[in-house]
């Protein structure tokens, strides 16, 4: 590997900057490209595969550049409390209780249904298949490539050596479903009015689809709170930003050293010590110069360097022994995603279904970061506050991640694969019984914003 230094960085950015701005230029100029609504951190990113180390190979990326996207999102989740306007905790529990629970559904359900369906049809049609192939459905879509090589290493070391290339085209080909998909989901949500903050693609005003904002509607991305002979207002808000990530990482570490079995997402803790952060600049009554809007827009600009470097780092790789099982597997994947974004979804989330959903279709199909992509089509301006309630209720979720990753593995090992499904489908079947029993199931179903 090659030594990274500081201008490998500033390559990388520089980069992905000139692919930015390409992708602005060809939103506001090429019509097709307006009519899918595609963000030009997207178009960034497409250019950046089509011409990077899994294309055409101009783009001299360095070997770094994949790795970016994991401190990206915890600079996105770190900077959402701070600066933000107080709230009712009743209202926080029930967002959050509604996240939390549609997150295990999703998680619990995608890995098993998966496992199952292997089980199921294509075991008995494809013989030579282990009988832990529909983890690879879990692996890619639900975990990114991040968990496919942890579930590709556990399987190898179980004696499946083929896992790893899998795990790896299927968190690929999640990533295209994400973004396709979710696109068609989104404009067919539009026609049937379901989404809040756009209306039907054919009424959005030109400056959604050219992606070029008028002189007549623009706005102050933020207010100078301090003065500049002091320190620059912006430098204020990124020191805040990045001295809350560097204090992260270093949580992290050091958890990680002391519950090595357990890893907490960075971004989680992130966003938590923003809370913090948060709590106690209001004490102290200096949170009248923290300006939330500020903070909105360092947390957007992450966004859109997260989603276009996330998708120009896809490692794309084809295995063709495997083709037609996968295939069958991925369409199952589809269709079962597609089944909790529609029927499960309307009935947890109390408000804002469609655009939680959509999110959680990103995230079930390619990765969080996806999920934020697609979210910021629905809802510009994130007031939904569907990152919020994700990061606060993941802290929840990723014990039952962490258990799933590394217990599959043994259990493949062992022989006791149809554990697997037994266990995680009945888990998600408690969580639905939980919820109609006590009459939240369907509260949401029928509304597009809270009350």
């Amino acid at each position: 590997m090659e030594n990274f230094t500081i201008w490998s960085l500033m390559i990388d950015i520089s980069i992905i900057s000139g692919l930015l701005l390409a992708g602005t230029i060809l939103r506001a100029k090429v019509r097709w490209i307006q009519s899918l609504f595609l963000p030009a951190s997207m178009i960034a990113g497409f250019l950046g595969l089509a011409f990077g180390r899994s294309g055409v190979g101009i783009l001299p990326f360095s070997e770094q550049f994949s790795s970016y996207p994991t401190l990206l999102i915890a600079v996105i989740f770190g900077a959402i409390p701070i600066g933000a306007a107080k709230v009712r905790l009743s209202e926080v529990f029930h967002r959050v209780r509604d996240m939390f629970s549609y997150s295990i559904i999703l998680t619990l359900s995608m890995w098993g249904a998966g496992v199952l369906f292997a089980l199921l049809i294509l075991n008995p049609i494809f013989r030579d298949l282990p009988n832990g192939f529909g983890l690879i459905l879990g692996a890619g879509f639900l975990g990114g490539h991040g968990t496919a090589a942890a579930i590709g290493e556990g399987l190898a070391h179980a004696g499946w050596e083929e896992a790893m290339d899998l795990g790896m085209t299927s968190a690929t080909v999640g990533i295209l479903v994400a973004v396709l998909g979710g696109l068609f989901l989104i404009k067919r949500s539009t026609e049937n009015g379901h989404t809040t903050f756009i209306s039907s693609f054919r009424d959005l005003p030109s400056e959604l689809k050219s992606g070029l904002m008028p002189a007549s509607k623009r706005s102050a991305m933020g207010q100078e709170t301090v003065s500049s002979n002091s320190i620059d207002p912006l430098v204020l808000h990124l020191a805040i930003i990045a001295f809350l990530i560097g204090i992260s990482y270093w949580l992290t570490n050091i958890l990680t050293e002391l519950i090595p079995a357990v890893s907490i997402p960075l971004f989680s803790v992130a966003f938590i010590l923003g809370l913090a952060f948060q709590g106690i600049s209001r004490q102290l009554k200096a949170d009248k110069y923290i300006d939330g809007r500020v903070m909105e827009r360092i947390g957007g600009t992450a966004t859109d360097f997260l989603v276009a470097f996330g998708i120009a780092s896809i490692n794309i790789t084809v295995v063709m022994d495997y083709a037609l099982p996968l295939v069958l597997l991925f369409a199952f994947g589809i269709l079962w995603a597609y089944i909790l974004f529609r029927f499960v979804g309307p009935n947890i989330f109390r408000d804002f279904w469609l655009e939680k959903s959509i999110f959680g279709w990103g995230w079930s199909t390619g990765t969080v970061a996806m999920g934020l992509a697609l979210l910021r089509i629905v809802d510009p301006e994130l007031k939904s506050r569907t990152p919020e309630d994700y990061a606060l209720g993941y802290v929840g979720v990723a014990p039952v991640d962490i258990i799933i990753v590394t217990f599959a593995p043994i259990l493949f090992a062992l022989g006791l694969t149809w554990m697997i499904p037994i266990v995680l489908l009945l888990g998600a079947a408690v969580v639905v019984m939980i919820y109609k029993k006590a009459g939240w199931w369907g509260q949401g179903k029928h509304q597009n914003t809270s009350s």
